[in-house]
């Protein structure tokens, strides 16, 4: 496998996630979009490091940053779920007022 087509798979990743978020209203999906794109940077991150200078240290650094993104986004379910238990919604449109 070559670094290009690994970017190949990078970018088709990023713009099925980018496609997702963008075109979604309901909270779940779009947070999966977002989801989709940062695996697709990690995915490309991965493969430069193997392919530049293919030492653990950077793989080791990736399960880091997948582990605090496990972290961030079973928080953003977390507050999902008391959205739509609190309004009956799980709209974007419903959370504006989150934000204030």
């Amino acid at each position: 496998m070559t670094l290009q087509l690994v970017l190949l798979v990078v970018a088709a990743l990023f713009a099925i996630g980018l496609y997702g978020a963008i075109s979604q209203q309901v909270v779940v999906m779009v947070m999966m979009g977002i989801e989709v794109m940062i695996n697709a940077v990690i995915l490309a991150a991965a493969a430069f490091w193997w392919y530049l200078a293919p030492t653990v240290d950077g793989q080791v650094l990736l399960l880091v940053i997948i582990a605090a993104m496990t972290i961030e986004m079973a928080m953003g379910f977390a507050v999902a779920t008391i959205l739509h238990r609190s309004r009956n919604s799980d709209m974007t449109d419903s959370a504006t007022d989150l934000s204030q």
